[in-house]
């Protein structure tokens, strides 16, 4: 088990050297010159290409990248070309909002999706199966961006319940409820389509674990069907549950941009938004490479979370 660990963090390094080389060669592919679009009308050509030589945009693409990298590794990404600061004071401060508020999408994911699909997957054929899929059926075709709008609308204008936007009460305490308060309504909305997701993959293996010969065998011996349910099936399903909890938390990072711009979050996904309107390639690159690493490390524990729960790798292991 530690011999596959350990070969799966090596394959990590390739990886990320070629999500590096996409990274930063398709920002730089970009049209949007940063120095030109700026300061083109007050300064001279000659002002600009100090400034060019300043932030090493005048060497050739292959220097820049390395400079680029040693960058990242020493200093967290070097100096923004917009406000003048670290990279890493922008990205870093953004990217843990944007975990805590994946951080809530995943746990709404998994506890509403696991019992969505466990429901209706013992009551398959049955009244309450029906309406769970359709609401399956129209929640997964449901854009994000719409929505979130209709949360707002729904909790914040018309029942007045939580707040429309943002992550903290200006004139709150800024404590853990105020939080909470805000990120139930953005968690929601980013969460809702991978719930759908994973409620259809348990409801699947549900209904297949029901309907195995191993389970008719334990129906024959006498077990209850709490025993079986709890005990068997249960077991059986935890493992497409962690499989699909890691692929759809890579979905979530991808829409939580949308999610962020809606409920005025202040996480990666408006940073890139802001650096890609102003052609900041260094956050950018930086921002995207932490959310490409985030999610391969995601991987990752998926993948060795599914060897633990391998009865045949772990006595391998033993």
């Amino acid at each position: 088990m530690v011999r596959r660990i350990l070969w799966r963090l090596g394959g990590l390094v390739p990886l990320l050297f070629v999500i590096s080389l996409l990274v930063f060669f398709i920002a730089q592919a970009g049209p949007a010159d940063p120095v030109q679009d700026v300061q083109s009308q007050r300064m001279s050509a000659e002002q600009i290409a100090q400034i060019r030589a300043a932030y090493g945009l005048d060497l050739p693409a292959w220097q820049q990248y390395l400079n680029w990298v040693r960058d990242m590794v020493t200093h967290g990404g070097g100096i923004s070309l917009s406000v003048r600061s670290p990279v890493s004071g922008i990205v870093f401060p953004a990217f843990v909002n944007t975990l805590i508020l994946i951080a809530g999408a995943t746990v709404l994911t998994v506890v509403l999706g696991v019992a969505i699909g466990f429901v209706s997957g013992i009551r398959h054929g049955r009244l309450i199966d029906r309406i769970v899929m359709l609401f399956v059926q129209v929640g997964s075709n449901l854009p994000i961006y719409w929505f979130g709008l209709i949360i707002i609308w729904l909790t914040a204008v018309r029942l007045k319940w939580l707040p429309a936007g943002g992550m903290h009460d200006l004139r709150g305490d800024g404590g853990t409820g105020d939080l909470l308060a805000h990120l139930i309504a953005p968690a929601f909305a980013a969460s809702l389509v991978s719930m759908l997701i994973i409620a259809r993959f348990v409801r699947a293996a549900v209904i297949e674990s029901e309907q195995s010969d191993y389970i008719r065998t334990y129906r024959s011996q006498g077990f209850g069907r709490a025993a079986i349910l709890g005990k068997h099936i249960g077991r059986n399903i935890l493992a497409p549950i962690v499989n699909i909890t890691g692929l759809t938390i890579g979905s979530v990072l991808t829409g939580v941009v949308f999610v962020e711009t809606i409920f005025s979050w202040p996480g990666i996904g408006s940073v890139l938004l802001n650096a890609i309107a102003g052609a900041d390639y260094p956050v950018i690159q930086s921002g995207i490479l932490v959310v490409a690493t985030s999610f391969v490390l995601v991987n990752l524990v998926t993948d060795v979370v599914l060897d633990l729960l391998n009865p045949r790798l772990r006595h391998g292991a033993a």
